[in-house]
């Protein structure tokens, strides 16, 4: 049976927006009403612009390293394909009107009007993917899905919903990115995951907004027994305003979650980003990790593990790294036992750069610039567990490209 996350969840901020997040974003205050895009034949076909602002977010254009694709411009979905057997790729109005059984899943684990921004893809959708391993089937590459906006100050509704079969292992990387004209506009993303028995699903997402941009993904991820559920966000450009607290319901025996979250803030962006899991089956397990980095943005690090049966286990580590006076971290952790013999701990540490650490790097020959930014990058490194050797290569690529422009 189907399990969903009510409107009411405590660990949601009200309304979708918290004291961290700013003014409050209206979706109706930006544009909807966008031309079609024309479908292409490959990847290869994107503009050197759309190529090259894509892989910035882990897109391989060649496709050579991945089972399959999706990447949406705008409202329109203008590639999709699967190069693995046992693997689907499609766009969500697609898949829904090929397997009549899909209903059943979507609106299942998120509801529609848990807040403005699930009630605006649900009265005004704009998309979004279908992504399914079937029973056995191993991605031997990740899939991946772009969802890029190249229209000043629209709005892109999409709602995604991934499957993985009972016995199936997929990773999944999703980049989403904006044009170089863009300056701002709204992202709300609602993402449904569900993870079949002994199944395990890897899930990356990677941002490279623009400066002015809103970003409001919503997602939840119901795990049967035995099933593994990695999520992996790194948000390491700038970007306005991020809100997002995705969940995880561990609602089979052994069933396991893992949330990991890379973050940076430079001046005038905001990040609200928090992970849950509710442990609700016997010897599941969670683990919740976060890095966040503030070069004089303001960044909120939100955690919650809920133990409601005996004899689970979960731990938590937030760590944040001040490199401005103007910047600011708030580690919020919070743990709830609702049985006995649950077995759940956390870590919490914010504080600055030691200057032992950057004089001893500078004696070694590097500049005091390139001390800080080789500790930084050390720090940001957290060896995300769960993914896949390229994969993890495109995550360490994005990192030094960042590095490399003197934004860290």
């Amino acid at each position: 049976m189907l399990e969903k996350i009510g409107k009411d969840d405590e660990t949601r901020p009200a309304d979708g927006d918290s004291e961290t997040s700013g003014p409050v974003i209206d979706p109706g205050d930006y544009a909807s009403d966008v031309p079609a895009r024309e479908v292409v034949d490959s990847l290869a076909e994107l503009s050197p612009s759309m190529g090259d602002r894509s892989a910035a977010v882990g897109v391989d254009v060649t496709e050579a390293c991945r089972s399959g694709s999706y990447f949406q411009v705008d409202h329109s979905l203008v590639y999709s394909a699967s190069g693995q057997a046992g693997l689907e790729v499609m766009g969500l109005a697609e898949a829904l009107a090929r397997h009549g059984w899909l209903e059943e899943y979507r609106w299942k684990l998120l509801p529609r009007d848990m807040d403005r921004y699930t009630a605006s893809v649900g009265t005004s959708p704009h998309g979004g993917y279908f992504i399914r391993s079937l029973a056995g089937a191993r991605a031997t590459f990740p899939l991946q899905a772009c969802l890029y906006m190249t229209r000043e100050g629209m709005v892109q509704n999409v709602h995604n919903i991934i499957i993985a079969e009972e016995g199936s292992d997929l990773s999944v990387i999703t980049g989403c990115t904006t044009g170089p004209s863009v300056r701002s506009g709204l992202h709300i993303g609602v993402s449904e995951f569900y993870v079949k028995r002994g199944a395990r699903l890897t899930f990356t997402m990677l941002h490279n907004w623009a400066e002015g941009m809103a970003v409001r993904p919503r997602s939840a991820a119901l795990l049967e027994e035995g099933a593994v559920f990695v999520s992996n966000y790194i948000c390491i450009a700038p970007v306005m305003d991020l809100q997002m607290c995705p969940r995880a319901l561990c609602a089979g025996k052994g069933s396991v979650a893992r949330f990991s979250n890379v973050l940076m803030a430079p001046p005038g962006c905001r990040l609200d980003v928090g992970s849950s899991v509710f442990l609700r089956a016997e010897e599941s397990r969670a683990e919740v990790l976060s890095r966040a980095v503030t070069t004089g943005g303001h960044i909120a690090a939100r955690g919650l593990l809920v133990g409601e049966v005996p004899g689970v286990k979960a731990h938590m580590d937030c760590r944040g790294l001040i490199l401005s006076p103007e910047g600011t971290i708030r580690a919020v952790p919070e743990l709830r036992g609702d049985a006995r013999d649950v077995d759940m701990s956390h870590e919490a540490a914010v504080g600055r750069i030691a200057e032992d650490e950057i004089l001893y790097l500078m004696s070694r020959g590097l500049t005091e610039e390139e001390a800080v930014s080789a500790i930084v990058r050390g720090f940001l490194d957290v060896q995300i567990k769960g993914l896949p050797g390229r994969l993890r290569d495109d995550v360490e690529r994005v990192i030094a490209e960042v590095a490399g422009r003197g934004e860290i």
